[in-house]
């Protein structure tokens, strides 16, 4: 397993927090007044928590499993879940990737934001069909699309920029064609204080691009996309449904 983001962990909270403001109210209209009796929800790629803090709220009566691989990411997550009673009662965080994530017999819904890019046709096909297997009909698996639907050159820009205390940070990305599907995506973290840059952090990982069609036809279910909530546009958000 590849560990994505404990190199810029320390940051992730700031990018979490806007993008949770703008994924969380069309992940809830997907989620609210779902039936969760099958089994639990589950969250692939759970991060620090926000979005499972969202899944939470959305379906107040299911268990949900958060899995993350990164040991960060997790410390952080577990942390967010420990200090909320509601969730320390109903969330079970667990380690483990989504090509080798040690599965229940039954599920009643999958969440998987940032992560479906990360793995190959040939894992997400596998992925996909552990997961309908566990799945009643039209329970939906909720996935992020990220606005990459195929290689492109995408010129490094300031995607944030945060003020806390003395410092502020900023984080750019950009991101150029690989190999067949894949793009490679780069990113730098600038923390300044008075106007000057006093560290840098950088990472770069690859990313195999696909719209929620290429989805539907590898996972074999109908799909739709969600690109509004409340009247305001929103990153896509991709629902496929056994």
């Amino acid at each position: 397993m590849i560990d994505y983001y404990s190199t810029s962990a320390e940051f992730y909270e700031l990018v979490a927090t806007r993008h949770t403001a703008s994924s969380g109210p069309p992940l809830t209209r997907v989620l609210t007044g779902l039936d969760v009796s099958h089994g639990p929800v589950l969250e692939i790629g759970a991060g620090t928590g926000r979005v499972t803090e969202v899944i939470a709220a959305a379906l107040p009566d299911a268990e949900i499993l958060a899995a993350e691989p990164s040991a960060t990411m997790r410390a952080m997550l577990t942390s967010r879940v420990a200090r909320d009673p509601d969730l320390r009662r109903r969330v079970t965080v667990v380690d483990g990737a989504a090509q080798d994530l040690d599965l229940p017999e039954r599920l009643s819904a999958v969440v998987i934001f940032g992560v479906a890019g990360h793995l190959t046709v040939p894992e997400r096909v596998a992925l996909w069909k552990r997961l309908a297997d566990r799945l009643p009909d039209g329970a939906p698996i909720v996935v992020e699309l990220m606005g990459v639907s195929s290689p492109r050159v995408i010129p490094p820009v300031m995607s944030l920029r945060e003020t806390i205390g003395r410092q502020t940070y900023e984080w750019w990305i950009g991101g150029e064609p690989t190999e067949g599907d894949a793009m490679r995506f780069t990113t730098t973290w600038k923390v300044l204080r008075d106007g000057r840059t006093v560290r840098e952090v950088a990472d770069s990982y690859d990313w195999h691009t696909f719209d929620v069609a290429a989805l539907a036809r590898e996972a074999g279910m109908t799909s739709r996309r969600i690109t509004e909530a409340g009247g305001r546009p929103i990153p896509e958000i991709g629902v496929l449904v056994k």
